[in-house]
């Protein structure tokens, strides 16, 4: 029979990955970038869009030229009008009557901002009425935020609570730990990437934290069902079930991880990239970063810190100390596991100690399981042999 390749395994649950196992790799791997985030905090910071720092936006039709071409003359009229003021960013953006240049400065007083639209309408030989400009304050900037971080406190809450009732607390502290972890991440690739932060970033950090929950949910709901009277038995510590459930829900989770990416890099590597539908960068570049952090998230970290926290519950630590006892009496050959035949008569035949620990293992995924034919059932006959005529006596 041929061997199974990795993607019929994966999809049938049978792959045997050791996440749990290997979760001091992966919590190292997160620790180190968690410290590179926060470094990108410190180094780099996040670059605010007016919306947040305060500011003025000109608006140029895009038929006046090329972009790199108003850009020179905006920080020309910059320079001109006085202030100190510069240019932020420049983009082109789409709109209903057309496509228009967007030039994002520092903010600027009236008198400034005036003599700014004079200059571009000059040079561009536009009417002023035909450049549009708007100006910013600051003080919106941190209301958007003061109601960004309520939403999040809100939502971290309302997940906890769920999760507390659906399964329970610690599986509660590893999913918000995940996502808290997903949100780090997320800012940091962020941050490093330099893309300004606006209202739709907001939105879309607030956006991943549901994916990432329904993520964490998938693997913790498999989980809670492989360990459903796991002390009852003597064949699985609690890491060992957690492992399994990973490996039968990582196809699903996957599945579900690149059919919300399509779409999603879609948005941004087309709609930003090659449309040049500047405004759809910010919100398509967090949604895609997010939810591909969240899917490595849910199974590397999530999983793996749900296990080190029940095996500190005293009932946990039992079962698992037990498991392990049995496992090393069998290696030592102490203890016969059952379904292992016995020995010849002579009794001098050797006990192979790998083939004794694998008989007390854990099962591998997908084993179906050893019974015994039901007594008095010999060749398909039912029990009895049919000695006995039905309605009739004997003779």
């Amino acid at each position: 029979m041929a061997r199974s390749g990795l993607a019929t395994r994966l999809y049938r649950g049978e792959a045997g990955l050791d996440v749990v196992g290997r979760r001091k790799l992966w919590f190292g791997v997160a620790g180190a970038l968690v410290l590179l985030a926060i470094l990108s905090f410190l180094v780099s910071g996040f670059k605010l869009g007016i919306e947040f720092s305060g500011g003025n936006s000109f608006q140029v039709p895009a038929s006046v030229g090329t972009l790199e071409r108003t850009e020179t003359v905006t920080e020309e009229a910059l320079a001109s009008a006085g202030g100190g003021a510069e240019l932020v960013t420049a983009q082109e953006v789409g709109g209903p009557s057309g496509n228009f240049y967007e030039m994002r400065t520092s903010e600027l007083d009236a008198q400034e901002a005036e003599a700014v639209k004079v200059a571009l309408a000059e040079e561009f030989g536009l009417n002023a009425d035909q450049i549009s400009a708007n100006r910013v304050s600051s003080a919106w900037g941190s209301q958007v935020t003061s109601r960004a971080v309520l939403g999040l406190v809100i939502f971290v809450a309302l997940v906890t609570v769920y999760l507390v009732l659906r399964f329970e607390w610690r599986m509660a502290a590893a999913a918000v730990g995940s996502l808290f972890l997903n949100l780090v991440l997320t800012s940091g690739i962020y941050s490093a990437i330099g893309f300004e932060v606006t209202p739709s970033t907001v939105i879309g950090f607030l956006t991943i934290l549901g994916f990432a929950l329904y993520d964490v949910v998938v693997v913790f709901d498999k989980v809670q069902e492989n360990v459903r009277g796991i002390t009852a038995n003597n064949n699985q510590t609690y890491g060992e079930a957690a492992n399994l459930a990973v490996n039968q829900s990582l196809m699903r989770s996957l599945n579900t991880s690149v059919v919300a990416l399509l779409p999603v890099g879609g948005l941004l590597f087309i709609g930003a990239g090659l449309l040049g539908a500047g405004t759809l960068k910010d919100l398509g570049l967090v949604l895609f970063v997010g939810m591909a952090v969240a899917f490595l998230t849910s199974i590397l970290v999530a999983t793996p810190l749900l296990v080190v926290l029940k095996n500190q519950e005293p009932r946990i630590q039992a079962h698992n100390k037990r498991i392990l006892a049995r496992r090393g009496a069998i290696a030592r050959g102490e203890v016969t596991p059952k379904g292992t035949p016995k020995s010849t008569e002579g009794g001098d035949e050797p006990i192979d100690p790998e083939a004794a620990a694998l008989a007390g293992a854990a099962p591998k995924v997908g084993a179906r399981p050893t019974g015994k034919r039901p007594t008095g059932a010999r060749g398909g006959r039912p029990a009895g042999g049919g000695g006995n005529r039905p309605g009739g006596k004997r003779r």
